[in-house]
This record gives structure tokens, sequence and C-alpha cells, in this order.
């Protein structure tokens, strides 16, 4: 019984929510192993399967193998439900199926889902979640059916209505999955199909804590109660994703070496399309990422790692990390405290924002430095696939398929951290924090 006891207390939310992820992922890796799992019959190798079931339950989108023709429809709709699981997180499955049997959520599984989606509190956790699936849904269905219309004039309804669901689906969690050889490159210059994955992937990646609070600003407008105005939370996230898009889209734009056919209109589509893909880190590429120049490269990989928003379906180190961060380094000039919309950002909130880039950062450079070591190549596409793994991104230039086996495992690794969080993993292996007996005496350093 003591065993048991001490078994339950090293058990933290944080660890049973790796440890759930983990769960996921090695399910995953195993059904795609299974030889009706893949088109030829064939078992396919645990890291190609290990890569892929943790780029699904990450929303990452990288991929060893084609899936519109390495996978038969059952390993087609367990990658479906893979990403499905991990875009909304397999709690919010989990607290929905509760509902549904109208069980009562324990007190240990309620902390483990206030670990995985930031926002909602003991009261209304059951019905945010409620919420989020139902969101989850609608936005889906309505991607799904304008995507059938559009792709029923190339095929069967049955397979438009099958790649309808899919891609939006895959959007809508910023995946990047494709049942398409080349992502969504033979649709670049179709306005419908450019719209629809971009809208998808920015309500995806913006986060629920934003669609919910908008959606309480709105009924709040309606009866005229205080107050009036979003969160600083949902500001700062709208306000910078606002920004990298529109800076990503620049840069692009400007950097590229578009077809002499393109209209200016439809090199602004492509770049906005690209710069809205790396920012939401949804992965779906309408130009050739490997032909890109390098300052274009340079800017899909800042997006990518700033990502999108808390509490959505996208990775990176989030819009309001960033932003949290400029406001910090801001103020030191002004020598004040951090404010956002006139609200100051308590101390802990900065100090981790810090922690998460700065340990962001480590992993790229490491990480980088050791699938050079493996791989070989160019440092660029090398750097460029590591910030897209960690992002949760899934653009490459090209090298994913031709990754060494131990390659293989260290992006998988990346891409379980940037699904989790660099944060969460280092609190679930170090030991249970407990309080200082005492405190040193202070000392001057001198930084800078």
């Amino acid at each position: 019984m003591g065993r048991f006891k001490r078994l339950r207390q090293m058990l933290t939310p944080v660890r049973l929510l790796v440890a759930g992820y983990a769960l996921v992922v090695l399910v995953v890796a195993a059904l795609l192993c299974l030889p009706f799992a893949s088109a030829t019959g064939k078992c396919q190798s645990f890291p190609d399967a290990l890569f892929m079931a943790s780029s699904g339950v990450s929303t990452t989108g990288l991929t060893t193998v084609d899936v519109g023709t390495s996978y038969s429809l059952f390993g087609q709709i367990v990658l479906l439900l893979d990403f499905q699981i991990g875009g909304i997180g397999y709690m919010t499955v989990f607290v929905y199926m509760m509902y549904l049997l109208g069980a009562q959520l324990p007190l240990r599984h309620q902390l483990v889902a206030m670990e995985s989606m930031p926002g909602p509190n003991f009261s209304d956790l059951a019905r945010f979640f409620r919420w989020v699936v139902v969101m989850t849904l609608f936005f889906e269905i309505i991607g799904a059916a304008v995507l059938t219309c559009c792709w029923a004039r190339e095929f069967s309804v049955g397979r438009a209505a099958y790649l309808g669901v899919y891609h939006s689906v895959s959007a809508f969690c910023t995946a990047g999955f494709s049942l398409f050889p080349d992502s969504l490159m033979s649709y670049q210059r179709d306005p419908v199909v450019n719209v629809t994955i971009a809208l998808l992937c920015l309500v995806g990646g913006i986060g629920f804590i934003v669609l919910a609070d908008i959606r309480d600003w709105r009924k709040r407008a309606r009866r005229r109660e205080y107050p009036r105005g979003l969160s600083v939370h949902s500001k700062l996230a709208l306000g910078v994703t606002a920004i990298v898009i529109l800076l990503g889209t620049g840069v692009v734009f400007a950097a590229e070496k578009w077809p002499a056919s393109w209209t200016v209109g439809e090199r602004a589509m492509a770049s906005s399309f690209q710069a809205i893909s790396a920012s939401t880190t949804a992965g779906y590429n309408t130009v050739e990422i490997g032909g890109m120049s390098p300052n274009s490269l340079f800017a899909l990989m800042l997006l990518m790692f700033i990502g999108a928003s808390p509490g959505g379906t996208g990775g990176g180190v989030k819009t309001t990390t960033v932003g949290v961060l400029w406001a910090s380094v801001w103020c030191q000039f002004r020598r004040k405290d951090a404010n956002l919309f006139r609200r100051r950002i308590s101390e802990e909130t900065v100090n981790k924002a810090y922690a998460i880039f700065l340990s962001s950062i480590l992993i790229v450079v490491l990480d980088t430095m050791l699938l050079t070591a493996m791989q070989g190549g160019s440092p660029l596409q090398n750097l460029f696939e590591v910030v897209s793994a960690l992002g949760n991104a899934g653009l490459s230039t090209g090298i994913t398929p031709s990754l060494t086996p131990l390659a293989k495992v260290l992006l998988s690794v990346t891409m379980f951290i940037g699904r989790v969080g660099p944060l969460a993993i280092v609190m679930a292996l170090m030991a249970k924090p407990k309080p200082a007996p005492y405190h040193y005496a202070g000392a001057a350093v001198f930084v800078g």
C-alpha cells in the first residue's frame, strides 16, 4: 500500500500528461506497423512508424513516406485520428467522453486536463472542453463541405468528400498532412483551396482561449455588460499573429523569384499562404520549399519558431510568449514593469516566457548539431528541419525522406517535446520541488 501511495505521489499531473501523449504515440506507431496499414501489405519499419506517429500526435506534418500512396485506407484513418487527437488534445477527448457517459471526472484527471489546455478553471472545465469539441467539429465540417465542392470538379463525390474531410481536419489541427504527393502545390493558384485551408489554419492556430473570449465579448456587447473589450491575452495573441504574418508575407513576396506568368494577386496569395502556414505551424505548402531563397527560409523559420497561440492546435514557443518577451525588453529600457495594454504582466509569467524561449533555442542548437553529425548535408536545411520539428510546423526543404533511422528518432523526440512543451518535459523529469529551508545572501553580478 505504501509503495502504491508513493507511486501516486510521483505521478504528478504533468507526468501523467507526458505519459498520456507518449502512450498515444506508441499505440499509433504499433498500428502503423501492421501489414494492413500499408498500401503494399508489408510492415512499415518501426523508426518510420514512430516518426509518423510522433508527427501526427504533435500535429507536425513531417513525413518520411507519402501518406496518400504508402498507407491503406486503414493506415490513413489511423493517422487522421492521431492528428485529430493531437490537435485538440487527448484529454479533451477523454473529458468529452466522460461527459457523454454522465460520469464525474476525478480531481486528479481534472488537474491533468487543466495542464493540457490552459484557460479553463475547475468550475467550467467540462463545459469548456465540450465547447472545444463542438467548435472543432463546426469548423471542420464547414471546411470539409467547401473543399468537397471544390474537388468534386476533379474527383468522384465520394473521393472528393474523403479528401475534403481529411484536409479540413488536418488544416484545423494545423497538422499539414496531405493525401497529395506535392502537398497543395497543384492548387497554388486556386483561391478557394488557398483561402479555405488558410482560414482553417488561422482559426485552429489562434487558440480556443481566444475564440472563447471573442464569444464572451460578443455576448457582453449585446447585453452592454463590462468589461466591453477583449482580454489582454486575446489582444496580444491576435496582435502578434497579425504582425508576424504580415511581415512574413512581405519578406516572401519580396525575396522570391516568381514565374513571369503569375499576377501580383497570385504572388501575394502564395506569399500569405506560406506565411500563415508557417505561423500557425500548419505545414502545408503551395510552393517548393527547397527552392525558396535563403531570406524566405529564414523568415519561415522565424515564423515556425514563434508558432501559434496557447490553447490552440499549433506549436512553437507561442505568440504570447514573444509578446511578453518584447514587453519585458522594451520596459527594461524605460525602467518600468512589463506592461501590456495598461496592465502589468506578473514576474512569474515573464520568467516562464524567458525559460520557454531559451530552452527552445538550446534544443534547436543541440539538435541541429546532432542532425548535422548524423545526416551531413547543408546546415541550413538541417536547421530548417529541426525548427520545423520543434515548432510542430511540418515544412521541409525535402530532406525528411532521406533521414537516417537515428535521425528519425531524434526528430521524433524533438516533435514530442514541441507538442508537450520543453518546460513540461523538464518538470516531468525533475523531482517534486520542495520549499527552500534557507536563502543565500545576495551578490552583485554585472551583465551586459
